[in-house]
């Protein structure tokens, strides 16, 4: 009778293995990809050169000139003021970027903290670290991405795909990246949670 209610109840004996490996390999991918969109982001806002139209250089932290002297060398003249390169609000709508693009590697690099320390800890905490850091992942996303868009609206005139910059695209990928990480540890944790057995909460 005793063997008979330890069945019915689903006892140890009758729970199935976690696939531990899988598990470890999942999260150490959802950690090492959102690392990887951080220094891409940080690369990309540091640098801030975005988009070159003609002569111009149009980035989150200066606007600058190209210029080429009698030997042929080229040079940027570069200056914080936007009066003279003919978009109107053209300060307001990269102060917007810079601000939101900057706050969304904030975000990442807690997130990406988040998702570390649930590592080291187990039961609830680490769930609720986890879900946190995921949380945390998509504002990064969404801060990203409004980031993008006002700048190419922002310049939508000067714009054109071959006229953006390798760190632009690095941004974009970026802002990818964090969506991607974001709603694979949200969407993971989701799955965890109804395996876990009940009463027995587990590192999730």
């Amino acid at each position: 009778m005793t063997a008979i209610k330890i069945r019915a109840l689903g006892g140890p004996s009758q729970r199935k293995s976690e696939p531990l490996f899988l598990e470890v390999l999942t999260r150490s991918l959802i950690i090492l990809c959102a690392a990887l969109a951080i220094m891409l982001s940080s690369a990309a806002v540091c640098d801030g050169h975005w988009l070159l139209s003609g002569d111009r250089m149009y980035g989150l932290w200066n606007l600058c000139v190209l210029r080429a002297d009698r030997a042929a060398a080229a040079s940027l003249n570069c200056t914080t003021n936007s009066v003279g390169f003919g978009t109107e609000g053209l300060g307001l709508g990269l102060a917007f970027c810079r601000s939101v693009v900057s706050l969304a590697v904030v975000a990442a690099i807690f997130g990406l903290e988040m998702l570390l320390v649930s590592q080291a800890s187990e039961g609830s905490g680490s769930s609720q670290r986890w879900s946190l850091g995921s949380a945390l992942l998509l504002l990064a996303a969404g801060l990203a991405s409004a980031g993008v868009v006002s700048f190419v609206f922002t310049l939508g005139v000067h714009a054109s795909p071959l006229g953006f910059t390798l760190t632009f695209w690095c941004q974009f990928a970026a802002t990818f990246l964090f969506f991607l990480n974001g709603l694979a540890a949200r969407h993971y944790q989701n799955l965890k949670a109804p395996l876990m057995p009940s009463g027995n909460p587990g590192k999730v």
